[in-house]
């Protein structure tokens, strides 16, 4: 099996839609996912997935399921002490983490000073248990740190969301915090990240990464990806520093 996760097209958040720019992204995908074998697409239930994921249905003939577990995990802010304020829980600044390395850990992240009073340690198995219904509808039963294969097969699946799911899924399947993801890893605009199913063992499979935040299709076309999810390169960039 293999699972192709997708960022969604540059957001223009206001209309929760896409930018002009990520329009032609959006178009661009659908080209390079027509030869990719895609024979299901789910969908996360905000619109700039829906629209991101329109041109690749439309293309391709099949028939999205939305889901609301794939929508943004933006369930709950996390308070921010350096700032005073509420955010995003994959905004964390380094220095925080440095002091707080229990945010690493793929069980005790969850019962950390940052997370343990929010909606995180409720929403965050919540979601995990619908992705791997998911999976075990497609023939892959989690089974602890591993999944039953109950039905192999070479199925390609496309799920179209957003970059802090991506890493909730991501670390689901990893065993690790998403923590580890968030603070390290970054998938933009219309990227791919794909996992194929290993099976060394008759039964017993496990996901492995082949790409992070792929974006050929867009270079191939002379585009660059959009800069949406990424922080400035240098402190004296006038790019996005919070």
């Amino acid at each position: 099996m293999r699972l192709l996760i997708i960022r969604h097209g540059d957001p223009d958040y206001a209309i929760d839609g896409l930018t002009e720019v990520g329009k032609i992204e959006a178009e661009l995908l659908a080209e390079r996912l027509a030869k990719e074998g895609v024979s299901a697409i789910y969908c996360s239930t905000l619109g700039r997935a829906r629209a991101t994921a329109e041109p690749t249905v439309r293309r391709l003939g099949l028939s999205a399921e939305y889901c609301e577990w794939l929508r943004e995990f933006d369930y709950a802010k996390v308070y921010r002490p350096w700032e005073d304020e509420y955010s995003c829980a994959w905004d964390v600044l380094p220095e925080y983490m440095a002091a707080h390395p229990d945010m690493y850990h793929p069980a005790d992240w969850l019962g950390s000073d940052l997370i343990k009073d929010t909606d995180i340690p409720i929403r965050y198995p919540e979601v995990c248990k619908a992705f791997d219904a998911m999976l075990a509808s497609h023939g892959y039963v989690r089974d602890g740190l591993s999944y039953r294969a109950l039905e192999a097969n070479h199925d390609t699946v496309a799920i179209f969301c957003h970059y802090g799911v991506t890493a909730v899924l991501l670390s689901h399947l990893m065993n690790c915090s998403p923590y580890s993801l968030w603070q390290h890893t970054v998938t933009p605009p219309t990227s791919i990240s794909i996992l194929h199913t290993e099976e060394r063992r008759e039964g017993i499979a496990h996901f492995r990464m082949a790409a992070l935040g792929d974006t050929a299709h867009l270079y191939a076309n002379g585009r660059a990806p959009s800069f949406s999810a990424r922080f400035c390169e240098c402190f004296t960039d006038d790019t996005r520093h919070d």
